[in-house]
């Protein structure tokens, strides 16, 4: 038996990890930055960068309670995790 081969115990093969908030809030904000800035090259609109991080950093926040709130929410429904 050759032990370079990785095991599958305490895994579960049934589905993938879901994706975390985290990883989609910063997803989220590096695809509004990248949309602001070309915005703001191609002269479309003129935007002042303290708003800009301000609205950005409120929006994150939201996002990331939201998202926390909801996965809190998701795990104490789930009888098999419940708390006693």
């Amino acid at each position: 038996m050759d032990s370079n081969i990785p095991t599958t115990a305490g895994q579960d093969p049934a589905g993938a990890a879901p994706a975390r908030v985290g990883t989609v809030v910063w997803g989220l904000i590096v695809l509004a930055l990248a949309a602001l800035i070309i915005v703001a090259q191609l002269g479309i609109v003129t935007l002042n960068g303290t708003y800009v991080l301000i609205g950005l950093m409120i929006g994150a926040g939201v996002a990331l309670v939201a998202g926390g709130l909801l996965s809190a929410r998701k795990r104490d429904n789930d009888p098999m995790k419940r708390k006693s």
